[in-house]
């Protein structure tokens, strides 16, 4: 029986006019420990819904006032998803397909219903449920908040990586997805995983440079036992673990190029053999692969193999560097803080303006995990309210005159930071270029400096009391 996140059973709704029917269904599906509403036709059916949702719904055709057709139709109509199993007598089972087929039935089922075919038809559907929910819950998360899953951002480059990962996730395509170390690669294939009909089952990564050589075979494939030395036991590897679902091949050009020619057998043939075994496995796995190298580089290099690449290039998603979306670090700071803040049982609020301004102008060579990583520390020193610049690493530095560029700005609007400047100076000079640069809108500057507009207002009161005079800022702090 499939329970929801939460521990409560399932909801099912059943619908028949035969009131002994009705009743046989009901005991059927309570005693598989599922929830069961009861509906004698379709409107009765439809308010049911109307008051709670159902996860799977099981119907008769034939009823009075509003059958099974029209009851799936005004469902379809008004974009309820609710997977319904069809309950269908003998000599209409053409019918039930076309209703599979042109209302969007889950499934059917003959009568009388098997409990053992109605619990396993039951299974699928709630898991089908889920992963619908799971899809829309994503695509509100982007939609919303320029996030998905693990990703977040809202400039052009992060949103055609969004794009194309909703546009291949639903299908079984391989995708080989390149960018620099750091760049978020794996991140990206477990959303793609959690986007398609495989949510459901196991994600598994594997790190192919981690990997000795002399065990990355049966890493992957497995092995029977005095395989080799050491070998105590019969190992299932990385592909019959992700059975029915996703394996995550990362650094790919790092392995073994004789490794590739068995790795690309197993890709067309879909069947696996344990090191030490005789007979071949088959597997239902989704292969995503991942390579921080040049790929015309690797393949000139004979690091990687011609035949391999073309397998898995099926689709390609590269990932552009941080310092090629920096109007996207306001947003992954306050991002990677709250996931931290979590980690480490910590309350940090915000980063200081000088803090958000170093981040922006640094060129982040290790990308997205070093960012996090420098935040880490941040969080860990500040404990709570806001990161200060002493509470970053004491290696981490914008170089001497590194222009530093607000997210979303033109070109011309950049800031030359001198070596000794005093950071308030430096703070001031900051947040005038940003709110003139949004014309003095503050919530927008307030999102593209990392900070509540509360705290804008109360860095620029600060401000204004140290340099009254400065013309510029008093018209900045009295609007």
């Amino acid at each position: 029986m499939t329970m929801l996140s939460k521990g409560s059973p399932a909801r099912i709704l059943v619908v028949d006019d035969d009131p002994r029917e009705l009743l046989g269904l009901s005991t059927i599906i309570s005693a598989l420990g599922y929830a069961v509403e009861t509906a004698s036709h379709g409107e009765q059916a439809l308010e049911k819904l109307g008051a709670c949702s159902a996860d799977v719904i099981v119907t008769d055709l034939i009823m009075p006032r509003l059958d099974g057709f029209g009851l799936l139709r005004a469902l379809l109509d008004r974009g309820d998803l609710t997977p319904a199993i069809v309950l269908t007598g003998f000599g209409s089972i053409d019918k039930a397909i076309s209703i599979v087929h042109d209302l969007r039935a889950f499934w059917y089922i003959e009568k009388p219903a098997q409990s053992v075919a109605l619990a396993t038809l039951l299974e699928r559907a709630i898991r089908y449920k889920a992963l619908l929910s799971e899809t829309a819950r994503l695509q509100r998360q982007l939609s919303q908040h320029g996030m998905l899953g693990d990703l977040v951002g809202t400039s052009p480059a992060i949103r055609h990586v969004f794009s194309m990962i909703e546009q291949v996730a639903p299908s079984s395509a391989p995708v080989l997805i390149t960018g620099e170390s750091g760049t978020g690669k794996e991140r990206v294939a477990a959303a793609i995983h959690r986007l398609s009909s495989r949510a459901a089952g196991p994600f598994v990564a594997v790190n192919c440079a981690a990997l000795p050589e002399n065990l990355i075979e049966s890493e992957l494939f497995g092995h029977e036992r005095g395989a080799f030395t050491g070998a105590l036991g019969r190992r299932a590897g990385c592909f019959e673990h992700a059975h029915s679902g996703t394996l995550f091949l990362d650094e790919i050009g790092d392995m073994p190029i004789g490794m590739q020619a068995k790795l690309l057998r197993v890709l067309e043939d879909s069947r696996v053999r344990r090191l030490g075994g005789k007979v071949e496995i088959a597997v239902d796995v989704r292969v995503l692969a991942a390579t921080n190298k040049p790929v015309q580089e690797a393949l000139e290099k004979k690091q990687l193999r011609e035949d391999l690449y073309y397998r898995l290039n099926v689709f390609h998603i590269d990932l552009p560097p941080l310092r090629h979306r920096k109007e996207d670090i306001p947003a992954l700071v306050q991002s990677l803080v709250h996931d931290l803040n979590a980690k480490h049982d910590t309350r940090v609020a915000d980063v200081h303006p000088e803090v958000m301004a170093r981040i922006i102008g640094y060129h982040w060579p290790g990308n997205i995990r070093e960012l996090r990583n420098v935040l880490e520390r941040g969080v860990i020193m500040a404990r709570e309210g806001t990161i200060l610049p002493q509470h970053l690493p004491p290696t981490f530095h914008v170089p001497s005159e590194q222009p530093l560029v607000v997210p979303g700005m033109e070109e011309r609007h950049s800031l030359v930071v001198e070596a000794g400047k005093p950071l308030r100076e430096i703070e001031k000079a900051y947040i005038q270029l940003t709110l003139k640069q949004t014309h003095n809108n503050k919530r927008r500057a307030a999102e593209l400096l990392g900070m509540s507009v509360r705290t804008l207002h109360s860095r620029l009161a600060e401000l204004a009391a140290t340099s009254p005079a400065d013309p510029e800022q008093a018209h900045a702090t009295g609007s």
